[in-house]
Order: C-alpha cells, then structure tokens, then sequence
C-alpha cells in the first residue's frame, strides 16, 4: 500500500500548525487514515556578533537565534484527499514536500 508522506518545515510555528489542522480536517472529512502530525526535532540556527561595528570599545556581543519547526504527517493516498491538500493556501515562509512512499 502506498502513503503520502508530508513534511512541513517552518520559521513561525503558529503557519506549521494552522496547515496540520488543514491537512488533518480533509483527511477526517474523506475518510482517509493518517498518522500525525509527527513533530521533528527543532534545528536552532544561532549567530553570535559583536555590537561594536569598529572593534574597539568592550567586547559586548549580540545574540540571535532562528528556530526552524518541523512535522510529518502520513496519509493513504486518495485522489480526491490528495487534491485538496494540494489546494490549501500555503502562507509565505512556510516549506512543504509531498512524496509518495511504499509500506
């Protein structure tokens, strides 16, 4: 049996969240079993500069950090599911990949 393998990956979390509800109503609504939504583990990007843009003065430094949120949702492939979820508004910022795998 085939499945539909989803992986979000976003900045906001707040986007991954509201397209997993999405997702996880068409799949109620059609019928189709679905596993997830699987939450990865958070990548943590941190920079670390100096405030001073000349180098002189005391070392004070600047921390900034981007969190990359990441699920995966399973799902039986179903023509009328697949189109749907391909039909929902995707928000700026927001990394999707479907891919069909084997069981």
């Amino acid at each position: 049996m085939q499945k539909a393998r989803i992986k979000l990956a976003s900045i906001d979390i707040d986007k991954v969240n509201t397209i997993c509800t999405a997702i996880k109503e068409i799949a109620n609504k059609t019928g189709v079993d679905m596993r997830g939504p699987i939450p990865l583990p958070t990548k943590r990007l941190k920079v670390t500069t100096r405030k001073s843009p000349c180098g002189d003065g005391t070392a004070t430094w600047e921390r900034y950090e981007a969190r990359v949120h990441k699920r995966l949702i399973d799902m039986g492939i179903d023509d009328r599911a697949l189109k749907l979820v391909m039909r929902v508004p995707i928000p700026e910022g927001l990394n999707i990949e479907i891919e069909m795998i084997d069981n």
